[in-house]
């Protein structure tokens, strides 16, 4: 057996006591906890229904485990109750039933008299409606990290109420820790709490102020110290407060709306104290390995409510090698260095000003100012494709450069498709987790025999190439994006246009645009025929200028969408994830299962569609639906929806989403859940 590693976890509040409980559990019981014993107080709230499929999974595990944990109870199921005092938000509170419907969570909407029953301190005439969650509640994070600190130190854990000061490493691997008690030595070393120096992360913390009322009349006799609260948390949409009971007291977060909660008018004076929530850019989590020190792993930006599902997945990545939940939208790596701490653009490609003046609406991808549309006519820019020619700024789709003596090995090890091709080719390809979990899909194009191009669905594909580089030194990874530019040219009229240029399908050329030297890609995301284009930055508009003096229309992302939906191209990280295998995704084709080892190729043995238990389905519906909506079949829930639009050329609306096999077959009837209302749909 293999001898099991060093571990320091920094931090023992509540989620580095869930770590050291999940890897003691697992067989790792070298763990060491560094840091204060005590598990910081807040307001306990948990609400686990999210957008996001995998928080509200952290959230359902967090219940679940610290439900059965000895001692005083961790967890209060005394439900939420989420109210609307606006017809906005009453139906963002449908959205949320949705939600939950989709991801297993057992909820209710509540007429504004089932409310008031639920919650009897509410003033029923200004409630609208509410949203009922009976399995949410309260943690008590202090007992509950004690609870899993004792499991963990029942293993072998140990844990030391001193401060770190350092990080040690060596060769560009972490080594151990320094505390002013001395050296520490590890292997891994998990980074929970703390400030340590030169750990750049994008960090943006949430404060509020949280006001504990004096004893109310209303409340006396309702509640004791041991149990603290009986009635539901409650949230208010309109005003975003949260109220909860602390005995005879009301605690409330934000906003108190004495309107809403008529008790609070006679309330005395209280006390106030400043909350402090982990946040980022995105309102995710930081979780993985740092990507310039093996075996030193961040796990911050942690909400109390996701602690026990964080610290089970972490430990899974960390013990299996890989997590079981989809933690893409988690991953460390998923922010650009200079683009961590805002999620509005701050970088622009060498066609932005010749946008500006064609009166381009932009977004931000990935800190890119995007062109979303260059009008209200989205429809019109899709139909130029459809009709004729139109260009696409793909400048922020991520592009790397992979050469050296050992790319094509390595390209080879790490990708479904057969690269030994000639140059010239370009390949459709899956990056693959071991237990075959697709990663990522890529777009490699062989321009010499040491030298490829690789377009990428984003960055956490090329943090994981760059993970398993090889140590010799054969293969070099460079990444091109910010130097260079690349338009999307499709159309049935793109020959015209560029008529020198090859027409081969998945063909690559290094050639020219007019005099603009580019790398022509014959490949395409709208179903029309046509070429990306790139060139370096300097040239970029000089390419645009070219194209658009050759009558070529402009069109924006938002029309790219929905000929993405129309042609059929599923999108990494939306439609599907880790979580499941190609054959389930509908991308069988891009794996090569005779061209020898790559990562994930023996978790594929004996799978193919025809074994799959559930299939990621095209549908088309009544009108647009959003992602994470029910889809139910027969009545009943039977997936979700991942992704969803207008197709204007098809001239209907079209949404992806994972149903069982039995019912993904075409013309199977469905209807989506969207906003309270059932859509009626068809499998494509």
């Amino acid at each position: 057996m293999a001898a099991r590693p060093r571990v320091v976890v920094v931090g023992a509040g509540l989620l580095g006591c869930a770590l050291a409980d999940e890897l003691t559990e697992r067989g790792w019981t070298d763990v060491t906890v560094v840091g204060d014993d005590a598990a910081a107080d807040h307001p306990g709230l948990v609400f686990r229904t999210h957008a996001d499929r995998t928080l509200t999974a952290f959230a359902q595990y967090t219940v679940e485990k610290c439900s059965g944990l000895d001692g005083q109870w961790c967890f209060n199921p005394v439900g939420s109750l989420e109210v609307a005092t606006s017809p906005e938000r009453l139906e963002d509170l449908k959205q949320h039933h949705g939600w939950a419907t989709s991801w297993g969570v057992r909820g209710y909407l509540r007429t504004p008299h089932e409310c008031a029953d639920l919650h009897p301190l509410l003033d029923e005439a200004r409630v609208l409606g509410g949203f009922h969650v009976p399995g949410d509640g309260l943690l008590h994070a202090p007992r509950a990290a004690e609870a899993q600190a004792r499991r963990a130190k029942a293993r072998g854990a140990r844990f030391a109420a001193e401060e770190v000061t350092a990080i040690e490493r060596s060769g560009g691997r972490v080594t151990g820790v320094v505390t002013a008690a001395g050296r520490i030595r590890a292997d891994v070393v998990v980074s929970c709490a703390g400030e340590l120096a030169g750990l750049d992360l994008p960090q943006v913390p949430l404060t509020h102020e949280y006001l504990l009322t004096s004893p109310l009349p209303d409340l006396a006799g309702h509640n004791d110290e041991h149990v603290q609260a009986g009635k539901p948390v409650l949230r208010h949409l309109d005003t975003g407060m949260y109220v909860r009971e602390h005995v005879d007291r009301l605690g409330a977060g934000v906003a108190v709306a004495a309107d809403l909660l008529p008790a609070l008018r006679d309330a005395g004076a209280g006390t106030t104290t400043t909350v402090v929530l982990p946040g980022t850019p995105d309102g995710r989590p930081l979780l993985g390995e740092h990507p310039d020190i093996d075996g030193f792993w961040i796990a911050r930006a942690v909400r109390p409510e996701h602690s026990a599902g964080v610290a089970r997945e972490l430990a899974r990545w960390l013990v299996d090698g890989q997590p079981s939940l989809a933690l893409h939208g988690c991953d460390l790596a998923r922010f650009a260095r200079f683009a961590r701490f805002s999620s509005e653009p701050i970088r622009t490609g060498p066609f932005h000003e010749r946008q500006i003046a064609l009166g381009a609406h932009f977004g931000s991808a990935d800190g890119w100012a995007r062109p979303e549309r260059y009008s209200a006519d989205v429809a019109a820019e899709a139909a130029a494709t459809r009709e004729r020619v139109a260009m696409f700024d793909l400048t922020p789709e991520p592009r790397l450069a992979v050469t050296g003596p050992g790319a094509l090995p390595f390209l080879q090890a790490m990708t479904t498709g057969d690269l030994a091709t000639a140059p010239g080719t370009v390949t459709p390809t899956l990056l693959l987790g071991e237990d075959g979990g697709v990663r990522g899909r890529l777009t490699v194009a062989r321009l010499g025999d040491e030298r490829f191009h690789v377009g990428a669905g984003g960055r956490l594909d090329f943090a994981w190439l760059r993970r398993h580089l090889p140590r010799d030194g054969t293969v070099q990874i460079h990444e091109t994006t910010p130097g260079t530019c690349c338009l999307g040219l499709w159309g049935p009229l793109a020959h015209e246009v560029l008529p020198g240029l090859s027409t081969a399908d998945f063909s690559a050329e290094e050639t020219y645009a007019g005099d603009v030297p580019v790398v022509a890609l014959r490949l395409s995301t709208v179903g029309e025929p046509g070429w990306e284009l790139h060139t370096t930055a300097d040239f970029g508009r000089r390419l645009w200028d070219t194209l658009r003096d050759d009558g070529v229309a402009v069109a924006g992302h938002q029309a790219l969408a929905g000929l993405r939906l129309e042609a059929g191209v599923t999108t990494p990280g939306v439609d599907f994830t880790t979580e499941h295998d190609p054959y389930e995704a509908g991308l069988g084709s891009a794996v090569r299962l005779d061209k020898g080892y790559f990562v994930g190729r023996d978790a594929l043995a004996g799978r193919s569609a025809a074994t799959v238990s559930r299939r990621l389905a095209r549908l088309t519906t009544g009108a647009v639906v959003g992602s994470g909506d029910p889809v139910y079949v027969d009545g009943h829930p039977a997936g979700y929806v991942t992704s969803a639009g207008y197709g204007h050329t098809a001239g209907r609306a079209i949404a992806y989403g994972w149903l069982p096999v039995e019912y993904s077959r075409s013309g199977t009837p469905v209807q989506v859940g969207h906003f309270g209302t059932r859509v009626p749909g068809r499998v494509a």
